[in-house]
This record gives C-alpha cells, sequence and structure tokens, in this order.
C-alpha cells in the first residue's frame, strides 16, 4: 500500500466527524456513508497538512483502494509521458531538477563520498528529521487554519480563534471555539497542538 493509502486522514459530514484513520478506511467509510443517502457535503482532510483530499470513490471498495495506492505515483508518469526523457530515476521516485550552488559549495561537494546528488539527499533527509520545532509548530498551526477556514469559517469565534491559533494562546483558542460543534473543536486542537494532551 502506498504512504497516500495510509496517510492519516479524517472526514466529516457537515460538521460531525465521520471517520478517522488511515486514508483507505476513511475513503470506505464515506463511500459507505454517500450510498446510504449522506449528503454531498463531506470533506476529507490530511490530517498532517489540513488539506482537502479529493477521492475518486467510483467502483467497488477494491477499485478505490487501488486507484489510492497507485495514484501517489500517477503525477510522476504523467509528466514522464508529457516530457521528453531527461536525467534521473523515473521508476525509483528519482526526480532531475536544477540546483544553484555557489563554485565554493560545488568544490566541497565534489569532495564527498557518493557524489553531490547522494550528498544532497542525505542532507534534506537530516534536515527533515531535525525540523525546527518552530517550522513544526508553524505547520501544525497551518494544518489546523486550513480546517477551520472550511468546516467553521461561519461560526461565531472564528476570527479570535484564528487570532488565538497563531498568537499560540491554547486557553483563548479553546474559549473561541466554546460554541462550536465539538467534533470540530477537538480535530482543530488536535492538529493545532498534537504533542500536547488535550484538557
Amino acid at each position: 500500500m502506498s504512504n497516500q493509502a495510509s496517510q492519516s486522514a479524517t472526514a466529516f459530514q457537515d460538521q460531525r466527524l465521520l471517520s478517522a484513520g488511515p486514508l483507505c478506511d476513511v475513503a470506505l467509510a464515506v463511500k459507505a456513508a454517500l450510498a446510504r443517502g449522506a449528503s454531498a457535503s463531506v470533506l476529507v482532510f490530511a490530517d498532517e497538512t489540513g488539506r482537502v483530499v479529493d477521492l475518486d470513490l467510483r467502483g467497488d471498495d477494491a477499485e478505490v483502494v487501488a486507484r489510492l495506492s497507485v495514484s501517489a505515483q500517477a503525477p510522476a508518469a504523467a509528466e514522464d509521458d508529457a516530457a521528453p526523457r531527461g536525467r534521473g530515476r523515473p521508476k525509483l521516485g528519482v526526480v532531475a531538477r536544477e540546483v544553484t550552488l555557489l563554485p565554493r559549495q560545488w568544490e566541497w561537494l565534489a569532495t564527498q563520498p557518493g557524489g553531490a546528488s547522494a550528498v544532497l539527499r542525505r542532507l534534506v533527509d537530516e534536515a527533515r528529521r531535525n525540523e525546527n520545532p518552530r517550522q513544526k509548530r508553524r505547520a501544525a498551526q497551518e494544518a489546523a487554519y486550513r480546517v477551520m477556514l472550511a468546516l467553521a469559517g461561519d461560526l461565531p469565534g472564528y476570527e479570535e480563534a484564528t487570532r488565538a491559533l497563531f498568537a499560540d494562546d491554547r486557553a483563548r483558542f479553546e474559549q473561541s471555539m466554546a460554541a462550536w460543534p465539538q467534533d470540530v473543536c477537538a480535530y482543530a486542537l488536535r492538529l493545532a497542538f498534537p504533542h500536547e494532551v488535550s484538557t
């Protein structure tokens, strides 16, 4: 199963939690809810980013899961078909792009074992592992903001909740959402403060 199919997601029908878990499970829950006659106002969010996930729910359950399993690879394949074959290893997921460095940086890269590409990949992976806490905090705020905009943009206290979110004021954030549906509040809090135990 691909990373996309197993990524954590949450589905809402209107402002009520419908399903949460791996994307493939959430997709099947949404499909079942729509088959039971649920309204078309179902939104699925990627928990990591808060972005809405578009799902192709045509066909049976196996077809839905199969599409999710290959969709992560589809954009690269489409680019390969449209563009002439260039450098890189597309079958391995390696994409060739231009990198601009100063001469002294190229000189340093040339002295490293494995070549420039291998060194750059290692540096990027290390930077991702050791991500700055402020960057993580900002990513959590952005994810919560996207969900709030989609689910609660017209609810009372939305503007104040947004200000509290970006001020990193959890108490004021919770207070501003007090009149919101419980599922929306809980999800926004989980995204905004992922490493804190809810009160």
